[in-house]
C-alpha cells in the first residue's frame, strides 16, 4: 500500500532571496514548466551541509553568482514548510517527500547583471528578471505563494 502524503517527511531545503541595490528580487522562470513558474533559487541541503553553505552552492549552480558577489543580510528563524499539491506527490523527489522545509537566506547582490549566468551546467531557469518585492508573490507558482508571503514577511524588514 502506498504511503499517504501526510506520512512522508519534508525535504530539507534552502532558499535564496537575492536582492540588488534597488531591493528588487531575483526570480527565474523554471525551465521545466511551460506555464509561468517564477521562483527564487532554492534546492536541497546535502547531508552534513550547513544551510548557508547550501544557499551559496545553490545560488552558484542556478545563477552562476559566486560567493564573492554577495553579502549576507539575514535568514529566517526556523523552517518554512510547504506541502506539494497532491498530484505532484510521488512524482518529485522519487516520491520520498510530502513537501519541503526550507531555511531562507537574504543575500545582497554586489555584482552586475552580466555576472548572472543562468546557462549553467545543469540549468534550471529559461529566463530571469528582477522583481519589486511587492510584486514577488503574485508572480510565483500558486502552490508556493504562501511560502513566499512568509519569506517576504520575515525577511522584507531587512530591505
Amino acid at each position: 500500500m502506498a504511503k499517504k502524503s501526510k506520512d512522508l517527511p519534508y525535504r530539507p531545503c534552502v532558499g535564496v532571496m537575492l536582492v540588488n541595490a534597488e531591493n528588487e528580487v531575483f526570480v527565474g522562470q523554471r525551465l521545466d514548466s511551460e506555464a509561468p513558474a517564477w521562483q527564487m533559487p532554492q534546492g536541497g541541503i546535502d547531508k552534513g551541509e550547513a544551510h548557508r553553505d547550501a544557499a551559496l552552492r545553490e545560488l552558484g549552480e542556478e545563477t552562476g553568482v559566486t560567493s564573492d558577489l554577495v553579502e549576507f543580510v539575514a535568514e529566517t528563524d526556523g523552517w518554512v514548510r510547504y506541502d506539494l499539491p497532491e498530484h505532484l506527490v510521488g512524482k518529485l523527489w522519487k516520491g520520498k517527500y510530502r513537501g519541503q522545509k526550507q531555511k531562507w537566506v537574504l543575500l545582497r547582490f554586489l555584482g552586475t547583471d552580466d555576472q548572472i549566468q543562468i546557462a549553467t551546467e545543469h540549468p534550471e531557469f529559461s529566463e530571469w528578471r528582477w522583481l519589486p518585492v511587492d510584486s514577488l508573490v503574485e508572480n510565483i507558482v500558486p502552490f508556493k505563494r504562501a511560502v513566499y508571503e512568509e519569506v517576504v514577511a520575515r525577511l522584507g524588514t531587512h530591505l
